[in-house]
C-alpha cells in the first residue's frame, strides 16, 4: 500500500479516539459546539443541515451531546450517493448542494460543511454553493482546506497542489495518490486533478463576506479556514 494511501486512512480514522484527523475536527468543531448551545438553551432543539457531509463525520460529537441538546442533522449529497433511510437523529436528502431549490428560506438553525467547497467546481459553482449554504439557514459553519499548506489533503502528497496542472495529471496517471487510485486514462485523471480546488483566504472571505473567518493553523502555517456566522 502507498504511503500516501497509508497516511490518508491513518488522517481519516475518526471512528478513532487517538488518530490525528479526529483530534483536529474535535479541536475545529468548538465554535460550532458553541452555536449548538446557545440556539438549544434558547429554542430547546437545533436543526443544522449538514451539506455534503457523512453519518460517520458526526461521530466526533457523542450522541449523548446530540440526544441532550435535541439536535436533529439533516444530510446532503448528491444524486446517486447512496444514500440510507433516515434514522434515529438523522435525515437524508438527495440534492446538489449549489442548488437547494426544494429547500426554503432559512429553514434551518445551522448550515454546516467539511471539506466540501473545494469540490463543487469552478468559482461560479463555489459562489451558488456559498450563497444556497446562506440561504438555507440562519447561521453557518464551514471549513476548506488552505491552498497555502504544503501537505495537499486529499492527494496527501506534499506541494502537490503547487505544481502545474500538468505535472499532477501526469503523476495521477501512473501513481496513487492518497485517496485516489492511479488514472486508468488521461480523461480519468483530469477529473481527478479538478475535483479539487483549494482557496486562498481572501477568495473564501469573498464568498462569505458575512462570516468571520477563523485559520486553523499547524506548525504556525494555515492549514484551513473556517467561515462562522453567528
Amino acid at each position: 500500500m502507498p504511503i500516501t494511501q497509508k497516511f490518508a486512512e491513518k488522517l481519516s480514522d475518526y471512528d478513532n479516539r487517538n488518530s490525528l484527523g479526529r483530534k483536529l475536527r474535535t479541536k475545529r468543531i468548538a465554535p460550532l459546539l458553541e452555536m449548538i448551545d446557545e440556539i438549544s438553551a434558547e429554542h430547546r432543539s437545533v436543526n443544522v443541515i449538514d451539506i455534503g457531509g457523512t453519518e460517520n463525520y458526526w461521530n466526533i460529537v457523542s450522541h449523548q451531546y446530540l440526544e441532550k441538546h435535541n439536535v436533529n442533522i439533516t444530510i446532503v449529497n448528491l444524486p446517486g450517493s447512496g444514500m440510507t433511510t433516515d434514522h434515529g437523529l438523522f435525515r437524508f436528502i438527495e440534492a446538489d448542494g449549489c442548488n437547494l431549490a426544494q429547500i426554503p428560506d432559512k429553514s434551518f438553525d445551522i448550515a454546516h460543511s467539511n471539506s466540501v467547497l473545494e469540490h463543487v467546481g469552478d468559482w461560479e459553482h463555489m459562489v451558488r454553493f456559498s450563497e444556497e449554504l446562506s440561504r438555507v439557514s440562519h447561521k453557518y459553519f464551514v471549513q476548506t482546506p488552505s491552498f497555502w499548506f504544503p501537505m495537499e489533503p486529499h492527494f496527501m502528497t506534499p506541494f502537490f497542489h503547487w505544481f502545474p496542472k500538468s505535472v499532477r495529471i501526469w503523476l495521477v496517471i501512473r501513481y496513487d495518490f492518497g485517496h485516489f487510485r492511479r488514472a486508468a486514462s488521461i480523461d480519468h485523471a483530469t477529473r481527478i486533478v479538478e475535483s479539487v480546488r483549494l482557496l486562498n483566504k481572501k477568495r473564501f472571505q469573498e464568498l462569505f463576506k458575512e462570516a468571520d473567518i477563523m485559520t486553523e493553523r499547524m506548525f504556525l502555517m494555515p492549514k484551513s479556514f473556517i467561515a462562522i456566522k453567528r
